[in-house]
């Protein structure tokens, strides 16, 4: 399947029960397996109160998705997984700002995430969008490796309210 242009309208969507299945599949095709969720922790991030999840569609194939969970003013992006026919195509990119404008909507002005220190692609990725490294966290992955504390302050929403 070509990935999305012109002719191609990506779609964004609310992620449903059946996509189950589909995002599980996803997660181990887009990870290496120690890195990629179990079931079970794909269950629990969707199921986590504060958690959305937003798929992306091109010619009604899924072709990416972005879990975050958000309490209060803070979220944090547990994944985003675009297929690799899809990437650099913009696919990531529809899909951060949709995730961040509903975590905004939802009252949240800070961001965080966590990427591999040595995927460059990934964190070049984070960086156009306006996160900024923080920190180191050693050992994060199950692997050993180590990861960037990312963080992005969104911004505040614009007062419409006039003060007397």
């Amino acid at each position: 399947m070509a990935a999305p242009g012109k002719s191609q309208k990506l779609r964004l969507r609310e992620y449903q029960p059946y996509d189950f299945d589909a995002l599980c599949e996803m997660d181990r095709a887009c990870y290496e397996p120690e890195i990629a969720y179990s079931r079970r922790e794909m269950r629990a991030y969707l199921d986590a109160p504060g958690s959305d999840c937003v798929i992306a569609e091109c010619k009604a194939r899924m072709c990416g998705f972005c879990i975050t969970v958000h309490q209060n003013t803070d979220a944090y992006i547990v994944t985003i997984d675009v297929l690799g026919a899809f990437r650099k195509k913009g696919v990531g990119s529809a899909l951060i700002v949709e995730a961040e404008k509903r975590v905004a909507a939802a009252g949240v002005r800070r961001v965080a995430l966590d990427t591999a220190v040595d995927n460059l692609s990934a964190i070049a990725f984070w960086q156009k969008h306006g996160y900024r490294k923080i920190g180191v966290r050693k050992g994060y992955y199950p692997n050993g490796r180590d990861a960037f504390a990312m963080i992005k302050i969104l911004a505040a929403k614009p007062n419409t309210q006039r003060e007397a």
